[in-house]
């Protein structure tokens, strides 16, 4: 120990490094933990199902990132409790031993997961997406349908196999409709033989009255002609009600229907981490619907000045659950420490500066709010692409990143990063099972005889924020 001021770090997101990243130099030892040993750029995930962008790209090593940071050092570790008397964070390592991890300064950046919305028994149904691990399974489920499309010789059954259902309409239902609607139409007709993909039935559902709730009328109205365009049936003020492996129950306009379909996808909202949950419990505070943690406006937890929380777990003005807040508030809060640490005025409270939203449709299309004017189309998406390349870690990401878009999308129209085996999709069709061939990631984790008894201990963690 050197006997420095000790701030821990949970979460390797958006919320999580750019604290760890702030405090580069100041007089303090910096332990930032995660659950992965990479920073994911959420924004591009589904690039990674899709099979355009290979993870490596949006996810760089936390420990590459903060190589040059000599007072930062980065663990693997699943936190399952935090002591705010003791102000220790308890957690486990990959092989099941017990850490404890003593800070003078707690910053919890956890993120959030998927939210069902109270059917949690979706999940088995309808993966989400909000890891590398999910994106991965969901193309391997993607390509497998169409795999099994062109074994098949029953024409009902392939039509199950080529439908495909996005529930959720915001930014990530929408870029996920338009790449599987590209890949169908686009990318694989000429590569199978006995199915025709371009019969592929693509169909997006929203319990809104329109397309990117969030944005104004004029680019989801843009954004649903263009959809509908590519071959995308959208379908609003429509709910899930009721799946199963083979099919989804909605609940429309018209009443009840039950769809025929292998493949259902969730992208439909998110709720906070666990660990929101747990520190509201330990402050003996409420989490609101989402189960998002108060703060108060300098991002500290009432009661606990030592602790703060930022990102997609808290509640903080309404702001939006994106990585702005998070990068912004990330920001502050090393700002906040270094004052304190240097006996000076800390800055006034937290103030969030939008800087605008942005969402792709598919290939030269996409739509965005920026700088107080609404665009669509290719200057959008141009923009688009612009920021989301500015914001990837390191100039090797970014260079790769644009090269593999040129390769991808302008000159060869084909997907580079498509491999799944026998056993992924063998997998990926078992029953009880998600269709990414995993157990979903909100269903609680089996509990190992060797974990430490820990009161309300965490199963799942994510990461972000």
């Amino acid at each position: 120990m050197t006997g420095k001021h000790r701030v821990v770090v949970v979460g390797g997101g958006f919320g999580g490094l750019n604290v760890t990243r702030a405090l580069d130099g100041a007089d303090v030892d910096v332990t930032l933990v995660d659950r992965t040993n990479h920073h994911l750029f959420q924004p591009l995930l589904y690039q990674v199902a899709a099979g355009i962008l290979p993870p490596g790209l949006i996810a760089p090593a936390l420990r590459g990132v903060v190589k040059d940071e000599s007072n930062a050092r980065v663990l693997l570790t699943d936190v399952q409790d935090l002591d705010l008397d003791r102000r220790v964070v308890h957690a486990n390592g990959p092989d099941g031993r017990w850490l404890e991890l003593p800070y003078d300064t707690l910053v919890v950046a956890a993120g959030a997961t998927h939210s069902y919305f109270g059917k949690d028994q979706f999940a088995e149904y309808a993966p989400g997406m909000k890891t590398v691990e999910d994106a991965r399974y969901l193309r391997d489920g993607i390509l497998s349908k169409f795999e099994m499309a062109e074994l098949t010789t029953d024409p009902v059954e392939r039509a199950e196999w080529l439908t495909f259902v996005v529930v959720g309409a915001g930014p990530t239902g929408v870029e996920l409709v338009g790449q599987i609607a590209e890949l169908a139409h686009t990318v694989l007709p000429k590569d199978y033989r006995s199915v025709d993909t371009r019969e592929a039935r693509i169909i997006l559902l929203e319990g809104a009255g329109a397309v990117l709730p969030p944005f104004a009328a004029k680019l989801q109205k843009y954004t649903k002609k263009r959809l509908e365009k590519m071959g995308v049936e959208v379908r609003l003020n429509t709910l899930a009600v009721d799946m199963d492996h083979e099919s989804i129950t909605v609940k429309g306009p018209e009443g009840l229907e039950t769809i025929r379909t292998r493949t259902r996808i969730w992208a439909a909202g998110v709720q906070a981490s666990p660990l929101a949950r747990l520190l509201a419990e330990k402050a003996g505070l409420e989490t609101d619907r989402a189960g998002r943690v108060p703060v108060n406006p300098d991002c500290t937890l009432p009661g606990h000045a030592e602790v703060f929380a930022i990102g997609d777990m808290v509640s903080l003005g309404k702001l939006p659950g994106v990585a702005q807040p998070a990068m912004q508030e990330g920001k502050y809060v090393g700002k906040v420490i270094r004052a304190r640490l240097a006996g000076t005025e800390p800055p006034p409270p937290f103030k969030y500066f939008d800087k605008g939203s942005m969402a792709t449709i598919g290939h030269r299309a996409a739509v965005a709010d920026a700088f107080g004017m609404k665009f669509t189309g290719f200057i959008a998406y141009v923009m688009w692409g612009f920021i989301h390349v500015l914001y990837l870690v390191g100039w090797g990401n970014r260079l790769g990143t644009l090269y593999t878009w040129a390769r991808a999308l302008w000159f060869s129209h084909n997907r580079g990063h498509r491999i799944i085996t026998f056993d992924s999709a063998r997998n990926d069709l078992a029953s009880g099972r998600t269709s990414a061939g995993r157990p979903a990631p909100i269903l609680p984790r089996p509990t190992k005889a060797t974990e430490a008894p820990v009161s309300d201990s965490l199963r799942h963690v994510s990461r972000g924020g």
